[in-house]
């Protein structure tokens, strides 16, 4: 650590608290997990371990207590999902970190470090990632105090799995000698890449080896002097897109260019892999990375022949097999093993031992510019959401909801016009110079290259459907001359 670095730390140091803060990465497409999971609205939004989402769940096992609020780091495209969700969860007090482009966990963790450190050097992190299952908070809350602890001696701490089985979709980490200090810590002896099977059953067979969760404790200052000593210039891209944020709404805007510029590293290569100060405390809670569609079927309650079942199916003599529908009604027979999931745009159908080459799939889509890749039919705002239910030629009809004294921009099209029927709620429509206000069963016309609004002014939610027509349907083609969200 530089003496430039030192002198620039100690200015800003305040009366140090020790805060526990939950930092917690919410940057992953999850791809293996595709159709539901994509990156236009990845696994972490989706309630596939419980009945909250995945982040939601992440963030409510540390929140109150000895445990500050949250700060989310996440994709600026996600936002307001983000937002939204912590907000329905009641979980006051988040800051949300928008990165502007997607750079693994060590920019994303410097990042949220050198806020940190404005308020409290001293404050403990506890990175976490937004995807994870664990279905008991208690013994991870405890591991994270007994962490913490450990934190504050200098170290940088991390959980540790132990395995169940010799899963190969997990790194592992060898434990060395227990810390005089702190008895359930061990020194981090090394890390191991994903092993095969047989490799993975012999490490397991030594007794010395644990499950890499990703979970990492240390304090802020701890982490910058190891960045400055291992990853130099991750930590001095991140402090200059730190150093040029923006205030937006609620959220905290890296700088664009800046944090282009940060490698695209995890922190286990730029930093745990090399640090001297690593430790890892031995924890055996249920725990999943919810990394494929077999760690759900490990998750989930099954019925008498080994199967899970979510949403509209019907099964017969089926066994062991993961089968969900988030739409229409979907029939298995005859089948062992499989995975079959049906969304409202791709069906996925593969037998179980495949789980870890659906990204595969997921490439080649890419590699085609399909849609379905990255995205999905329903696309979220703070205001509400919208989805298109018919796209033909020359005309889109599309579902608008609009949530309670939200509105859209002020706004125009030069391709298309748009008709408006109110199906439930009421809207105020602002057309051009004129305000009017369309009630259940209602609609109206707005022509091409009119100016206009839609308010939700009532107290449930708008939802109206909307036909457009035109030579072009692309969402492009709007020029917002006024928006409450900071939109050009």
């Amino acid at each position: 650590m530089s003496t430039d670095f030192r002198i620039e730390l100690s200015r800003r140091t305040q009366p140090a608290t020790g805060t526990i803060v939950p930092v917690i990465l919410s940057g992953g497409s999850g791809t293996r997990l595709w159709p539901v999971s994509r990156e236009s609205f990845p696994k972490q939004f989706w309630p596939l371990a419980s009945d909250k989402s995945l982040i939601v769940d992440t963030a409510l096992r540390t929140f109150g207590g000895e445990f500050s609020a949250p700060l989310v780091v996440c994709n600026e495209a996600h936002r307001f999902v983000v937002a939204e969700q912590l907000r329905e969860a009641e979980i006051t007090g988040a800051r949300i970190l928008l990165e502007p482009v997607g750079r693994n966990s060590a920019p994303a963790i410097a990042a949220a470090a050198l806020v940190l450190a404005q308020d409290d050097p001293q404050a403990v992190i506890c990175m976490m990632a937004a995807d994870a299952a664990i279905p008991d908070a208690a013994p991870l809350r405890a591991a994270l105090l007994t962490a913490a602890k450990v934190a504050r001696s200098g170290r940088v701490v991390t959980l540790g799995m132990r395995p169940s089985r010799p899963e190969t979709g997990f790194g592992y980490i060898e434990m060395g000698a227990s810390l005089p200090e702190t008895p359930e810590a061990h020194v981090l002896q090394r890390f191991i890449e994903k092993p095969d099977a047989a490799l993975a059953a012999d490490l397991i067979a030594t007794g010395r080896v644990l499950w890499n969760s990703g979970i990492f404790v240390f304090t802020v200052s701890t982490l910058l002097e190891e960045l400055q000593a291992y990853a130099p210039h991750v930590l001095a891209t991140a402090r200059r897109a730190v150093e040029t944020r923006t205030s937006d709404l609620d959220f905290i805007r890296l700088g664009r260019e800046e944090f282009a510029a940060c490698p695209n590293i995890s922190l286990d290569y730029a930093v745990a892999e090399h640090t001297t100060r690593a430790a890892v405390i031995a924890v055996d809670f249920a725990w999943s990375d919810v990394g494929s569609w077999n760690a759900l079927w490990d998750l989930a309650a099954k019925d008498r022949a080994g199967n899970v079942a979510v949403g509209d199916v019907l099964l017969e003599d089926a066994q062991d097999c993961y089968v969900r529908s988030d739409g229409m009604l979907t029939a298995v027979l005859g089948l062992k093993d499989a995975v079959v999931v049906v969304t409202e745009d791709a069906v996925l159908a593969m037998h179980k031992d495949r789980a870890q080459d659906v990204k595969k799939v997921v490439e080649r889509l890419k590699a085609q510019s399909r849609a379905e890749a990255t995205s999905h039919n329903r696309s979220y705002s703070t205001w509400g959401h919208y989805e298109s239910l018919i796209l033909g030629d020359r005309f889109q009809v599309k579902r608008i909801v609009v949530k309670p004294g939200e509105k859209l921009s002020l706004q125009k099209h030069f391709h298309r016009a748009e008709h408006w029927v109110v199906v439930a709620g009421c809207a105020m429509v602002t057309r051009d110079h004129e305000e009017v206000l369309v009630r259940e069963n209602e609609s109206i016309y707005l022509p091409l290259g009119c100016t206009h609004r839609l308010f939700n002014p009532g107290k449930i939610a708008l939802h109206l459907i909307e036909v457009q027509s035109g030579a072009y349907l692309g969402e492009d083609d709007i020029v917002r001359l006024e928006d409450t969200y900071g939109r050009s």
